[in-house]
């Protein structure tokens, strides 16, 4: 039996500011690279099928499932996840306004809320309830019911707005 080589891959991308240059499998996906290389465990895993969003991470500009994208791709790209947002000790206002606005019960959702209501209002920093629905439609959640997530996305955005 002739055992294979496996080839790893070199790929240079940004992730959170800072840059980096790793080597990865041609199999590995980004929800991996991002949990188990970096250890960045805010992105969250739950279908592994693209279905849910817990897994969402921004890249350049656009929300992903990290679960469906391979690692490789992240070669010359900048990717944003949920330890990106805050400044040192400093919650983004999106953050703020999840915790003030009670957006979360269990939270495994969140990060992925949060990620995609970033997404959203840094192109649309005034969306109507109807477009934050149509933002979050990717993302799901077992817990809440989405009112409160909604009304958190909205004040993030008033927050933001500086309201």
């Amino acid at each position: 039996m002739q055992r294979q080589i496996i080839k790893m891959k070199e790929i240079k991308f940004v992730l959170n500011g800072k840059k980096y240059s790793l080597k990865v499998k041609p199999w590995q996906i980004l929800l991996e690279l991002i949990r188990e290389d970096l250890n960045l465990t805010g992105t969250k895993e739950g279908c592994g099928q693209g279905e849910c969003g817990s897994c969402t991470v921004i890249m350049n500009g656009k929300t992903v499932n990290s679960c469906l994208v391979p690692a490789i791709e992240a070669d010359g790209q900048e990717i944003l996840t949920i330890e990106g947002l805050s400044d040192n000790d400093r919650l983004h206002p999106i953050q703020e306004a999840f915790v003030s606005q009670s957006g979360m019960q269990c939270g495994f959702c969140t990060p992925g809320m949060i990620m995609s209501a970033k997404a959203l209002l840094d192109s649309n920093p005034d969306p109507t309830e109807a477009e934050i629905r149509e933002s979050i439609s990717g993302n799901f959640c077992r817990c809440t019911g989405y009112t409160k997530i909604i009304k958190s996305i909205s004040a993030a955005a008033d927050l933001m707005k500086g309201k």
